[in-house]
C-alpha cells in the first residue's frame, strides 16, 4: 500500500510513517517545517520530504490513502486535492484503528497520567517477551519507535488522548478507539481552547466511556470523584475495577512500594506515580500478566521520556525536568519531589506555555499548584500571549492566580538563564516543569551546571 501523510513531521506522525515503512509499506509525505528529532529520523529511513512546503502535485490516484495531521490546515492544497479525487482520507486515531480492529485493543485515558501508563505497561510486557502492537507518547528504553503495528499480534496498546483528530475531524482521538480494555487514571480540566467549560471536557470521557466495547472493561482510579462518576454511572454493559494508590514509604531518597513478598525498591516515586502503577498493574493482568511477574518487571521502569525525567544529578545536587504544564500535573510533580527530598531545598521552575494556561480563567486553577516548593519561579514570555493572539498576562494576575506572595515571575528568557546560573544547588533539587523551552534553555548547559 502507498500511504501519503500531510504534515509527517509531527511527533506522533512521524513515528506512525516510520511504522508503517518497517511494516512493509510504501511512505510518502509533507510539511512545511520539520523539528529534531522527527527531522533527522525521517532522513535515516529516507522518508524526510525533498522540500519543504505542500505540493498538491503528490496527490494521484495512485495513493491507496491519505493520513492527515493536525499540524495541516482545513484549506490545505494536498488535502483539497485529496478530497478532489476522492482519495480515503484518515485521521491519525482513525488509521490506527483501522490497523487494530481484529485485535484486543487497550486504550489509557486520562488528563494526566496516560503516557507513563502506558510507558509502564509496554515496559512490563517487554520485559516478559510479552509481544504487542502499540502507541504511545514518549520514547521508551528499548524501544525503536513510538508505534509498533503488525498483522501478527493479538494486542494493541494505545495512549487515549482527549485533543481533536485532525482539522477536518474535531472528535477526541480517544472516542475513535473503540476499547475492549481500558483505563481512565484522572480528570481535570485541560485543552480549554477546544473544551471551554469544565462540563464539556468531562463528557469526552463521558463518551469515552460508553465507546468501550459490550463485554469490556474500565479499570478507573477510586481516588478520583470525577472519574467515579463518569464510570459508576455510565450504563455500558461493562466491568468496572477500581484501583488506588498502593502502600508505599520513602527510606533516605528511596522509594518501596509495598507487595505481598514484602518491601520493593523501585526508580519512579510520588504519590502519582503510585498511583499510575497500580493501574498499569491491574491493566496487564487482565492481558496476562502474573502479579509476581508485575512486580519482577516494574522494579527497572525508570520512567518515561520527559516525565519526571532526572537530568543530573552529583552527591548533594539532583535536576529533574518534567513535561507537566497542567495545574493538577504541576501539583502532583512539585509534591512529589518535595516528598522524596524532604530535607533538600526544592527550586520548582515551571513555564506557562500552552493556550490554557494564559486564559484568565483557567489561570485560576493554578491556585497553589506550586506551594510544595521550598522556591517557586514562574516563567512566561508576554511574546507567546501575543503570538497566540490572546489578552495581555500581567504579572498580577499571575501572583494572584497562584496564591503564592514569594512567588518569582520571570517574564525574559536572558534573566531566566541568568537566575538558573546564579543559584547554588548544594543540597537542593532543581525542577524545571514545561511542554517548551523556557525561551531556548540549553538544558545541555543545565546538566553540566549540576553535575560540576
Amino acid at each position: 500500500m502507498h500511504i501519503h501523510f500531510i504534515a509527517i513531521g509531527g511527533s506522533a506522525m512521524h513515528n506512525l510513517a516510520l511504522a508503517l515503512q518497517h511494516k512493509g509499506y510504501n511512505v510518502s509525505g509533507s510539511d512545511d517545517v520539520i523539528f529534531e528529532p522527527s527531522k533527522t529520523r525521517l532522513k535515516e529511513k529516507g522518508l524526510l520530504p525533498e522540500s519543504f512546503g505542500w505540493y498538491p502535485e503528490k496527490i494521484t490516484n495512485d495513493l491507496d490513502a491519505v493520513i492527515l495531521g493536525m499540524h495541516a490546515k482545513p484549506d490545505n492544497t494536498e488535502l483539497l486535492k485529496a478530497q478532489e479525487l476522492g482519495i480515503t482520507i484518515y485521521s491519525y486515531p482513525e488509521f490506527l484503528y483501522e490497523q487494530s480492529k481484529n485485535k484486543t485493543r487497550v486504550v489509557i485515558g486520562g488528563s494526566h497520567g496516560k503516557t507513563t501508563i502506558t510507558s509502564m505497561i509496554l515496559h512490563v510486557l517487554n520485559y516478559h517477551d510479552f509481544a504487542v502492537d502499540y502507541m504511545v507518547g514518549a520514547q521508551l528504553d528499548g524501544f525503536d519507535r513510538m508505534v509498533h503495528l503488525t498483522e501478527e499480534n493479538d494486542f494493541i496498546v494505545l495512549e487515549g488522548d482527549e485533543y481533536l483528530s485532525s482539522p477536518i475531524d474535531r472528535r477526541p482521538k480517544f472516542h475513535l478507539y473503540k476499547p475492549n480494555i481500558a483505563l481512565l487514571s484522572g480528570i481535570a480540566w485541560d485543552h480549554i481552547n477546544v473544551f471551554p467549560t469544565f462540563d464539556n471536557y468531562v463528557e469526552q470521557f463521558k463518551i469515552f466511556v460508553d465507546s468501550i466495547v459490550k463485554g469490556g472493561s474500565v479499570t478507573y482510579n477510586i481516588e478520583d470523584a470525577e472519574v467515579c462518576k463518569v464510570v459508576e454511572t455510565s450504563e455500558n454493559a461493562i466491568r468496572k475495577l477500581g484501583y488506588a494508590t498502593p502502600e508505599y514509604k520513602v527510606e533516605n531518597g528511596q522509594t518501596l512500594l509495598e507487595t505481598p513478598e514484602g518491601s520493593m525498591p523501585i526508580e519512579v516515586f510520588g504519590k502519582h506515580n503510585l498511583s499510575n502503577l497500580a493501574g498499569a498493574k491491574w491493566i496487564c493482568q487482565n492481558m496476562g500478566i502474573d502479579e509476581d511477574d508485575f512486580y519482577e518487571a516494574i522494579g527497572t521502569f525508570k520512567g518515561a521520556s520527559k516525565r519526571l525525567e532526572k537530568i543530573a544529578e552529583r552527591t548533594n545536587a539532583i535536576a529533574y525536568k518534567d513535561f507537566a504544564h497542567s495545574p493538577s500535573k504541576v501539583s502532583a510533580t512539585t509534591r512529589a519531589v518535595k516528598d522524596q527530598y524532604p530535607k533538600r531545598k526544592v527550586i520548582a521552575c515551571l513555564e506557562l506555555h500552552t493556550y490554557s494556561s494564559f486564559n484568565p480563567e483557567f489561570l485560576q486553577e493554578y491556585k497553589g499548584a506550586l506551594d510544595a516548593a521550598d522556591e517557586a519561579i514562574v516563567f512566561y514570555l508576554p511574546e507567546s500571549v501575543k503570538i497566540k493572539k490572546l489578552k495581555e498576562v500581567s504579572k498580577e494576575q499571575i501572583s494572584d492566580a497562584f496564591q503564592r506572595k514569594d512567588l518569582n515571575i520571570q517574564t525574559n528568557a536572558d534573566s531566566f538563564k541568568n537566575f538558573v546560573f546564579s543559584k547554588n544547588y548544594d543540597d537542593c533539587v532543581l525542577l524545571l516543569m514545561s511542554s517548551g523551552n523556557y525561551g531556548g534553555l540549553d538544558f545541555e548547559e543545565v546538566k553540566s551546571l549540576i553535575n560540576s
